[in-house]
């Protein structure tokens, strides 16, 4: 019998899955880190996990609730700060990196600043904070977010993030370096790019879901993958883990 798991769950282990051994990711807290210490449990112990305030590759010792918890400099390699984060971003030394937002439109652009007109916003939102950073210079950017039309917009109202921009090669005419966007992970599907437009396209659906429902939660039109598959759920295993070891207070995943 397969294991029964809620949504997030799902996004957090098809997250992990593409995080490979020796590779380096930027995370935030809450699912993102989730991912990365349910990877670093599973196929990648070697993974090397980087927070934005400056803990490099500790060995998390539980969920932090904030990049600048103590728990993210606990038997870490060096205990830095923003500035050092950054320029090793810069250095291209970070293959990896999540961000997330209010907004994001058919080339990855992800909106976290306001909805509506920058100088009188119908809602103001945090901003960028290290967003930008990330998206600019990391190799590539995941983003894990809930499935709604309201999320995935023709344009956003503001680009806090850059992703491809306007399409196949604005992004290197911008003067950013080679990247941008790499998978959109939803409730719904998993998404990556075009190679020549740099449109998003859908390249596998979650368990249950079928094409029309991901197409009417987007506010633009999704091209689709000729081999377009089915997400794997996740497994006993990765949900054992994930409960026990990596969120056992549940602060990510929701209790049941």
């Amino acid at each position: 019998m397969a294991p029964e798991y809620n949504m997030m769950e799902l996004m957090i282990c098809v997250a992990s899955r593409y995080l490979e051994n020796g590779k380096t990711v930027a995370v935030g807290t809450g699912a993102p880190c989730a991912a990365a210490m349910l990877a670093q449990k599973m196929a990648s112990p070697d993974l090397v996990i980087l927070f934005e305030a400056g803990g490099v590759a500790p060995m998390l010792p539980q969920m932090p609730i904030s990049v600048g918890d103590s728990r993210t400099f606990y038997r870490a390699v060096m205990a830095a700060g923003m500035a050092e984060m950054m320029t090793t971003c810069a250095r291209g030394q970070v293959d990896y990196a999540f961000l997330g937002g209010a907004q994001i439109d058919r080339y990855g652009n992800i909106n976290s600043t306001c909805i509506g007109d920058y100088h009188k916003p119908k809602v103001r939102f945090p901003g960028s904070g290290g967003a930008n950073d990330f998206a600019s210079l990391c190799w590539q950017t995941m983003i894990m977010t809930v499935h709604q039309k309201a999320r995935f917009v023709e344009k956003c109202d503001f680009v806090t993030s850059p992703g491809f921009l306007s399409g196949d090669g604005s992004r290197e005419a911008a003067g950013l370096p080679e990247g941008g966007p790499y998978k959109i992970i939803t409730d719904l599907a998993v998404m990556g790019f075009e190679p020549e437009t740099k449109s998003m396209m859908v390249e596998s659906l979650s368990p249950g879901v079928e094409l029309d429902k991901v197409r009417a939660e987007t506010g633009f039109e999704l091209l689709v993958t000729a081999e377009l598959g089915r997400t794997e759920p996740p497994t006993a295993d990765e949900l054992r883990i994930l409960r026990e070891e990596v969120d056992p207070l549940r602060l990510v995943i929701g209790r049941s």
